[in-house]
């Protein structure tokens, strides 16, 4: 015996087969924004050890003799320096430790005086000085005054982080990928992070500087004449050893 479905079933079972062809095709064109991780480790070492711009420390340190109050000769071309620097680097206050309750410390005092004096005299102005004092914690140390002032750096690492063997391992993929070993390059971004002069280069280009426009004068002249723009440097010959390549 045949059993005949009702008409309005048929209609609702070819519309839920063509909401669900739809469905799929839809979900066949969805595009796939889900990012595959194939390693935990970077293979460049520059993103592997990455080189940062953060804000450090530059210091000094004065020693300070019981009987003596003053600086001497050195002591007065760092401190000096350290002025000449702060100009053109320092993003905070000069920071002077000068110790208290020590032997030293009548004498550190009087070195302080001296000190506040180079540093204005450097173009530190005083409003930019700023004394603390500390009790040392070892008493066997000879108590000094330190100087310090904060400044933009760059640092890279820390480097000596070895998590893999560098030899075949069944558990190192690196090894048999034939992929850097975790602390090569670090060394070197290490080094080159501290050789920076300015941090900010490695964000952003410096501005040019003005044209030379003496000499670029001087050889629009020579254009203009149809001579050679080139310079003549008549004692060049009298520094060579050697007649190689004439």
């Amino acid at each position: 015996m045949t059993t005949k479905i009702p008409l309005h079933r048929v209609k609702a079972l070819h519309m839920l087969g063509a909401l669900l062809g739809l469905s799929a095709a839809l979900g066949a064109c969805t595009l796939q924004t889900t990012e595959i991780v194939t390693a935990s480790v970077p293979n460049d070492y520059r993103h592997r050890h990455p080189i940062a711009v953060t804000e450090g420390n530059r210091s000094i340190v004065v020693f300070v003799g019981h009987a003596r109050g003053g600086l001497s000769g050195p002591q007065r071309t760092d401190v000096m320096g350290l002025a000449q620097t702060w100009v053109r680097e320092g993003t905070g206050a000069v920071i002077a430790d000068v110790p208290v309750d020590t032997q030293n410390a009548r004498a550190a005092a009087a070195s302080f005086r001296e000190i506040r004096s180079v540093l204005m005299a450097g173009g530190v102005p005083s409003r930019a000085i700023t004394m603390r004092h500390y009790r040392p914690e070892d008493p066997r140390t000879l108590p000094t005054i330190r100087l310090s002032y904060p400044k933009i750096s760059a640092v890279a690492g820390p480097c000596g982080l070895w998590p893999q063997d560098l030899g075949p391992n069944i558990d190192n993929a690196a090894y048999s990928e034939n992929r850097q070993y975790h602390n090569f390059g670090c060394a070197t971004q290490r080094n080159l992070a501290a050789m920076i002069d300015n941090p900010a280069d490695l964000e952003q280009p410096r501005p040019e500087s003005p044209a030379y426009t003496s000499r670029r004068n001087v050889a629009f002249d020579k254009y203009r004449k149809g001579t050679s723009t080139a310079t003549d440097y008549p004692d060049a010959d009298k520094a060579k050893l050697s007649d190689t390549g004439k």
